[in-house]
Order: C-alpha cells, then structure tokens, then sequence
C-alpha cells in the first residue's frame, strides 16, 4: 500500500493522483469536469472515465459537484466501494471544503467555528437547485471558520465542514445567509457570479479509516485560487 503522506506523482488523462494503493485512488478534479457520465454525447468525458483509462477496475464512492474542484475518492475494488460507501453513510469520512465568498463574513469569536443550519429541500420547479425549506426541507449543518478577509474586494476567504451531505449544501447555506460564493452560477446574484469565471469551491482535505487496514489516512489539496 502507498504511504499516504507521500502522495503518488501520477496522472491519467490529465487527472493527478494523490493516493493509491490495492484498494482506494484519492484523485484532483478540476473544476469544470464532471464525476460520472452526464446524459449525451457532450458529458461523456468524466473523472470516473479518466480514472478507468489508467485504473480499469476504478468505481464511484462519492461525488462532487461539475463546478467544484478537489479531492475525490474512489475504490479498486466491489469491497472497499461498499465499506468507504457505508463509511460516508456513517460521516466517519470527513471533508473540508475551501470558498471564497462575498462579502465581510465573520464568526462570533474571530477563528473560531461557527455553524449554518438551516433545512434544505429539493426544489421540484427548478431541478437540479436546492432551496432552504422549514417544513420540508431535510435537517442540514455546515460549520466554517473565516480564513481571510480582503477588505479591497470585499469578499471572504472560508473554510468549510459539511457535517451532512445533502446536494449544493454549502452553495446553498452561503446564499441563504447572505454570503453566496463567487463564480456560483445557481445561487449567487448576477454581480457575485461574474466577480470569477469558476465557482471558488474546492475540496481540501479528506480524513478516512483505510476499510482494508484501519490505519488513519488523511490527504490535503491546497485550493488554486
């Protein structure tokens, strides 16, 4: 098995490789990629794709959002598919998230955690977006801490940890408090969504339990903006 702290220089199909070993990959997507195959001739090129030209054996544990860029996780193998699946089920995989968002964005007690929690439910009318619904609406927390200011900009740089996973969660508590992140083209007003031509979320650091050995694992993935 790769040592974890010593992160495997590989790429396939322009697709870097943080982790590998007989049971798990840990690769970097970039934004603008999606996870798995999207409906029609234009969304067939994906990370699970890529992944299978160099690992043929590579299956889907998680996924990320087509906008989001960072660490995602897939198994080599049926087994450890179905352990690190159960694992995200039971939230014993942990991910951090970094955004910069608009606006002074600030926690109670500087560096401190704080949380967003707030019900989100699909929203039938516009699929594929989410909406913060009291009634309806599935329990959802995020907690984040503010990095950075840019006071010249105006915008707040984040770190973020989604303690459940719904769809756009941390897109959608952003927006809902006031903060919405930059480049968001679903959930963000006209002027933060041009203020960059990407959606400034990225996938950070993931933590998990190896399913085949036990051992403690955690990769990190510095944001590109």
């Amino acid at each position: 098995m790769a040592d974890p702290d010593s992160p495997v220089a590989a790429q396939s199909g322009g697709i870097d490789c943080l982790h590998a070993d007989d049971d798990l990959l840990v690769l970097a997507k970039p934004s603008g990629l999606l996870c798995v195959p999207g409906r029609g001739p234009d969304k067939q090129d994906c990370l699970s794709r890529r992944a299978q030209q160099q690992w043929p054996e590579a299956l889907v544990v998680h996924r990320l959002d087509q906008a989001t860029s960072g660490l995602v996780l897939m198994a080599r193998n049926p087994e450890a598919q179905r352990r690190m699946g159960r694992a995200f089920e039971l939230r014993q995989v942990h991910k951090r998230y970094e955004a910069i968002v608009a606006g002074h964005m600030a926690a109670p007690t500087h560096g401190d955690w704080a949380e967003i929690n707030l019900p989100i439910a699909a929203d039938w009318e516009r699929r594929p977006m989410r909406v913060i619904d009291p009634v309806l609406g599935k329990p959802s927390l995020t907690r984040w801490r503010a990095l950075a200011h840019d006071e010249s900009a105006n915008t707040t740089r984040i770190e973020l940890e989604p303690v459940t996973g719904r769809t756009h969660q941390l897109r959608v508590h952003l927006a809902a408090v006031g903060h919405a992140i930059l480049g968001d083209a679903l959930y963000a007003d006209a002027v933060t969504h041009a203020q960059h031509s990407r959606l400034l979320l990225h996938a950070a650091w993931l933590a998990f339990e190896h399913p085949a050995t036990g051992q403690r694992i955690e990769i990190s993935l510095p944001a590109p903006f």
